[in-house]
């Protein structure tokens, strides 16, 4: 009776041992950092950040490379089209005497040297010109938009590959709590006083094989998603497009050891959503829309629509005429005359010509008209454009907003209820099974619950970074000159859309 005792109480010393053990390990699991890069360069102590990841893609994004000199192009040509044509020159000789080609026969033999310049109609090199800037002036608001949305699509490539490491982490660590269970399992099993049953050492040794394929999956899920990352971070061709060196490469990043040895800070970057209070107005979609007239994705299709304006402009200069003005001058040989046996010169003087040639648009209605009505449609469906934009980028914010109420409400229902209450189940069934009267199945799944709610927890707070990322790409604001230059018809634009809203909420 004594042994069957002594076996009792060391079958339950060695769970609350093992108990305590995997709780201390729970808890410095919690705050311990993630693994230092090691390196000669300048490495974060904590790993690639989020904001490192973001700045290095913003700097060798092929993209904006392609867009500056998609700017660079057509800067150039504005200048092109302010230019006149070159003047063309012709030279030649004029009436030559076929019975002996003799330049001094014929007093209308010439040699002839002239030179024509041609005028665009009306004003168009000017608006073409005007065109030209208009559009080369998109390209510095498309890259701001570019940038911003780098940092929407590196930040959530860099949350899905953190979601996996540290659902990875938090499977590792709970795994030596299985571990140990199944150890006092075994232990009770051995022990003729336990109560253990064979099932319940297939239950642990299933659960720890069920633990393994989870962690393989996640595994794969990381290097996917570290994969997926390294599209926007590796050093690949970079040296074939980028106009500056590397030499301020962000610090904290190395894309080769990234690419091996691939470890991401195990911080969760607090992002705060920007302008809150706009979404408790009772007008923020007035609100809204006048923010998003100032996004650079709109600005810049303002810019466009500008150039389409001057696309009518320089229709209608088809209705003046195109003037060529040409000038010659013709050189013409002196002749000796023969009179009796007394010879005279005789004097031939050289020719001057200037003239003025020009099309006469007599027949507009089949060419012209229908061309400046072509620039008039061309000019409005772009204006749809921007009102199509508007309403997509309200239906998604509108939808990341929803999504993100819910997911503060999920979070706050972990953080204040079903975490503290799983875990609180999970010591219960723990103890009870310790002390003889509770199930071993119950244990394992009380743990199970607890490791899923942790996971849970993650997600719903990656998931809320990620909204947050989203929302706030939609209050990127332009910068620069072109922002200036089209601030007032943004603005117009938000007014109204605001006076349309009041009127339906009258009527």
């Amino acid at each position: 009776m004594t042994s069957l005792l002594s076996n009792f109480v060391s079958v339950n010393s060695l769970v609350k041992w093992r108990t305590l053990s995997f709780l201390a390990g729970c808890s410095l699991a919690v705050n311990v950092n993630s693994a230092i890069l090691q390196g000669s360069d300048k490495a974060s102590e904590f790993g690639v950040t989020m904001q490192a990841a973001v700045a290095t893609a913003q700097q060798k994004d092929p993209l904006l490379v392609r867009q500056q000199h998609s700017q660079d192009a057509i800067e150039s040509m504005s200048v092109v089209s302010s230019t006149l044509p070159d003047p063309a020159m012709s030279v030649g000789f004029a009436n030559l005497p076929t019975d002996g080609f003799d330049f001094s026969q014929e007093a209308m033999t010439q040699f002839k040297v002239g030179l024509t310049q041609q005028f665009p109609r009306g004003d168009s090199r000017i608006i073409r010109q005007q065109q030209l800037k208009l559009l080369a002036g998109q390209y510095p608001l498309l890259r701001q938009d570019r940038k911003a949305k780098l940092k929407v699509m590196v930040s959530q490539a860099w949350l899905n590959a953190y979601k996996a490491q540290e659902s990875i982490a938090l499977i590792e660590s709970n795994r030596a709590l299985f571990e140990q269970l199944a150890d006092v399992a075994q232990a009770s099993y051995s022990s003729a006083s336990g109560k253990t049953q064979q099932q319940d050492l297939v239950r642990a040794q299933l659960e720890l094989t069920r633990l393994d394929d989870r962690l393989t999956l996640l595994k794969q899920q990381q290097e996917m998603f570290s994969q997926q990352l390294m599209r926007w971070l590796t050093d690949q061709f970079a040296d074939r497009y980028l106009l500056t060196s590397q030499s301020d490469q962000p610090e904290g990043f190395n894309a080769e050891r990234f690419a091996s040895q691939v470890r991401l800070s195990s911080q969760l970057p607090d992002i705060q959503l920007a302008y809150p209070a706009l979404y408790r107005k009772d007008d923020w979609r007035a609100a809204l829309t006048e923010h998003l007239s100032e996004h650079p994705l709109v600005i810049a299709l303002e810019q466009k629509i500008k150039a389409s304006r001057r696309s009518v402009e320089l229709a209608r200069q088809k209705y003046k005429p195109a003037l060529s003005v040409n000038a010659s001058y013709g050189y013409r040989d002196d002749v000796n005359a023969s009179s009796g046996n007394n010879q005279m010169d005789a004097h031939r003087a050289d020719l001057f010509s200037i003239g003025v040639s020009f099309d006469i648009p007599l027949f507009t209605s089949n060419r012209q008209d229908q061309e400046v009505r072509a620039a008039i449609s061309d000019s409005e469906a772009i204006k749809t454009d921007k009102w199509f934009l508007l309403r997509k980028m309200l239906s998604l914010m509108n939808t990341e907003k929803v999504k993100l109420s819910r997911l503060n409400q999920r979070l706050q229902l972990y953080q204040k209820q079903l975490l503290p209450q799983m875990q609180q189940q999970a010591e219960a069934s723990l103890t009870a099974y310790t002390n003889d009267s509770g199930d071993f199945a119950e244990v394992v799944r009380a743990r199970i619950a607890e490791l899923n709610a942790k996971i849970d927890a993650l997600s719903i707070r990656v998931e809320r970074q990620k909204s947050i990322i989203q929302l706030n790409y939609y209050f990127t604001k332009a910068s620069g000159p072109a922002n200036e230059s089209v601030s007032k018809a943004g603005l117009s634009t938000a007014r109204v859309l605001s006076q349309k809203n009041a009127f339906r909420r009258e009527k």
